[in-house]
């Protein structure tokens, strides 16, 4: 059955940022394609995969602490970050998605009247993460 992204959540280990999240967004990976034709190949080029998977990245979106201890760690070094899944019904653990990043990217609020002030981070995997299934 599928589920929402409600009660998702994401921990930075060692810098600490923590935030109200409104968004957590997905992981995109991808891997190269080799071209290996040669003169004996007729009709279409072949390919083979690359050794090394792009890790991928993710965006995310949140509420704008200006009172917050930590502004987001744009400057931090590599560290490991854990997105929890929703736990699904009929499970006791939660699926996760973990493993070492940083920020690439950090944009503030814009000051609007009657508007919430949000914020968004670009996270980069570096090495790419590890899914652990729910159960």
């Amino acid at each position: 059955m599928a589920t929402t992204g409600n009660s998702a959540s994401i921990a930075f280990a060692t810098s600490g940022f923590t935030a109200t999240y409104t968004r957590i967004g997905g992981t995109g990976q991808e891997r190269e394609a080799i071209e290996i034709t040669d003169l004996s190949t007729s009709g279409e080029k072949t390919y083979q995969p690359d050794d090394l998977i792009e890790g991928g990245e993710f965006s995310l979106e949140f509420h704008w602490d200006q009172s917050a201890s930590t502004f987001p760690p744009i400057t931090a070094a590599a560290e490991t970050v854990t997105i929890t899944y929703p736990t699904k019904t009929g499970e006791t653990t939660a699926a996760t998605l973990a493993g070492t990043a940083f920020l690439t990217g950090v944009t503030g609020p814009d000051l609007v009247n009657g508007e919430i002030m949000t914020g968004e981070a670009t996270v980069k995997w570096s090495g790419g993460p590890t899914y652990t299934a729910g159960s």
